[in-house]
């Protein structure tokens, strides 16, 4: 199954399951994810997701452990981005990790499952090095699904 625009990858996405687990996530851990469904571009995808990193204020969480998933999908591509206080400690690797579950979802057209499943990792990586304190932790950004331009 393959999608050409962000309206039919959206009718194929379940956003509150999406947006649960971003908050479930969050709750075990002091990181921030946000998932963004980019329009149609031309040029990198790594460039306009690193820009769309920067525009939803990911570099100015207080741990620098922001996770975001920018997906094209007229584009079929997928970039997944840490800021460089959760990269330091779980490395390239773990990003290639992400990266593969979801590319396995959404080869099989589960584009709920996959990113459920990438959050919900993410998280565990999160809360492992950036536990939440519940008596200090904030909410530092939306966890709603971001589909602004580039």
């Amino acid at each position: 199954m393959t999608f050409h625009s962000r309206r039919k990858l959206l009718k194929a996405i379940d956003v509150e399951r999406v947006k649960a687990a971003i908050a479930v996530a969050e709750r075990s851990a002091s990181g921030e994810v946000r998932v963004s469904v980019a329009p149609f571009f031309w040029g990198s995808v790594r460039r306009v997701a690193e820009k769309a990193f920067v525009r939803l204020g990911m570099t100015s969480t207080k741990d620098r452990n922001g996770i975001l998933f920018f997906i094209v999908p007229a584009r079929k591509k997928f970039a997944v981005l840490g800021d460089e206080g959760i990269h330091a400690r779980v490395g390239q690797e773990f990003w290639g990790s992400l990266a593969g579950l979801l590319s396995g979802h959404f080869r099989k057209g589960e584009f709920t499952e996959g990113l459920v499943a990438a959050i919900e990792e993410a998280g565990r990586r999160l809360a492992a090095h950036f536990p939440c304190d519940p008596s200090t932790d904030v909410n530092e950004l939306p966890d709603d699904i971001d589909f602004g331009l580039k």
